[in-house]
């Protein structure tokens, strides 16, 4: 019986271990703040829209950090393909369409820049994207002047402030969840990604391309960055150089505490979001206690701690 017990245990996903942590963390919270309104729907919606910018990028930071990477220029990504999609309204007429092409181009291009200086030049993720970070960063505030690009289309609110009986973010990270989890659990995409975070030399011994995978990661980050920087600065409604700081920490947060390992090979979009829902939920209930921010931050950090803990001590 005994055995049969340990058997069972050990047939239990990871995620549903964070699961029940998120439970435990909602019903702390709903205990805590039952006054101010944590267990209403409305606030149930605007944890929902809060986490959907951060889990769009954590979803593609998915991608990197199971392959053995990591990306710090999320961000600044954000930002400036956010700025891209206003000054692309501003002088083509607000043609809505053409902006959100012209941003996720961007993110592309520039996640593909990382890739490629990673993969074909072998520097270390870390260090490429904490350069590229910095430079984007700057690149941003020089390309409007260190000012917010307004007079954007009303219209264009509606990515990040309509509803379709759902607050539209939360459409987008639905679609995006699904997409992201397709590509993991059945593309060659997916399987390669694990394969190159689990062991890259026997990878490239199988004959994957390593250089071109990584390309391929990097640019779907920066895609996803680039998708949230047209949310957000539709939500903002105007193309803010300062947006998107610190989202990076946010999004590998979401991923480390989801399960993802850093040392690369083992992680899935399940565990992702409920990652993104625990910071989310944290956030939200420190919010409505009155909790100062860089009181938060130092909790957003011990959390990121023991989950990275956790992951060693598995290993």
């Amino acid at each position: 019986m005994q055995q049969a017990a340990v058997k069972t245990r050990k047939k239990l996903p990871e995620e549903f271990g964070i699961f029940l942590g998120l439970v435990a963390i909602y019903v702390i919270f709903a205990i805590l703040c039952n006054r101010e309104g944590f267990l209403t729907y409305t606030n149930t919606m605007n944890i929902a829209r809060q986490i959907s910018m951060i889990t769009i990028i954590a979803l593609g930071m998915t991608f990197v950090i199971i392959s053995g990477g990591i990306d710090l220029s999320v961000g600044s990504i954000v930002a400036l393909t956010g700025v891209f999609a206003a000054m692309t309204l501003n002088a083509m007429g607000g043609n809505i369409p053409l902006a959100i092409a012209v941003a996720l181009a961007s993110g592309l291009i520039i996640g593909a820049f990382n890739g490629l200086i990673i993969a074909h030049f072998r520097v270390p993720p870390f260090i490429v994207t904490l350069s590229t970070m910095i430079a984007f960063r700057g690149l941003v505030f020089l390309v409007c002047g260190g000012r917010p690009v307004g007079n954007l289309p009303e219209s264009f609110f509606f990515i990040g402030g309509g509803y379709l009986i759902l607050p539209v973010p939360v459409i987008i990270m639905a679609v995006a969840i699904v997409i992201s989890w397709f590509l993991t659990n059945h593309t060659k995409f997916g399987r390669y990604t694990y394969a190159i975070g689990g062991n890259e030399e026997a990878a490239r011994f199988s004959g994957i391309n390593i250089k071109s995978m990584k390309v391929a990661i990097y640019s779907l980050c920066g895609l996803a960055a680039a998708i949230s920087g047209v949310i957000l600065t539709s939500r903002l409604f105007s193309g803010d150089p300062k947006s998107g700081q610190l989202y990076e920490l946010d999004a590998i947060a979401a991923v480390v505490v989801g399960g993802t390992s850093l040392n690369g090979g083992k992680g899935t979009i399940l565990g992702t979001l409920l990652g993104s829902l625990i910071i989310g939920v944290i956030s939200n209930g420190l919010n409505l206690m009155g909790v100062e921010s860089y009181t938060q931050n130092i909790i957003k950090g011990a959390v990121i701690l023991i989950a990275v803990l956790l992951d060693q001590m598995r290993k």
